[in-house]
């Protein structure tokens, strides 16, 4: 077997299911013993920004640009940051907003990600169905490799 590095993409969102799938996205990208080193790409994706209305005289900001942001920014984002420079795994977060299973996609065809590794939820049949499932639409839409983190 081939041990190429790889570029891996993890969502991430603050739960401890993303916690556990960025700890597996480390353990994967540090279990690689080729010289060149695997890199991570850990992806929050947002709600879509609120459009304004007439009745908005001033638009709320994005919740990027609050003043708690960065205090929110590092607590999501703290196990991936902690755990990947411990490794010495070379590691870029991303914030983006959007539906999240088309931002998981679309990122993973633009920069030829080699796996996704996405938490699920584990959400019942009825729920899934109503709902939909991040995890899903994206183990059945995604061209590379899902690897889906179960609680």
């Amino acid at each position: 077997m081939l041990n190429l590095p790889k570029k891996i993409l993890v969502a991430i969102d603050g739960s401890p299911l993303s916690d556990k799938a960025a700890e597996e996205a480390v353990r994967m990208a540090a279990g690689n013993p080729s010289q060149f080193k695997s890199s991570i790409y850990a992806m929050l994706v947002l709600p879509n920004a609120p459009r304004t209305t007439f009745t908005d005289f001033v638009p709320a900001p994005p919740i990027t640009e609050a003043k708690e942001w960065e205090e929110r920014r590092q607590r999501i984002f703290y196990v991936i940051e902690k755990n990947s420079s411990e490794q010495n795994i070379p590691l870029t977060t991303i914030v983006v907003y959007g539906d999240p299973a088309d931002e998981l996609i679309a990122f993973a065809q633009r920069e030829e990600i080699d796996v996704i590794i996405i938490g699920s939820t584990g959400k019942g049949f009825l729920k899934r169905n109503l709902l939909g499932s991040v995890s899903n639409k994206v183990v059945k839409n995604a061209k590379c490799s899902v690897y889906v983190v179960r609680g």
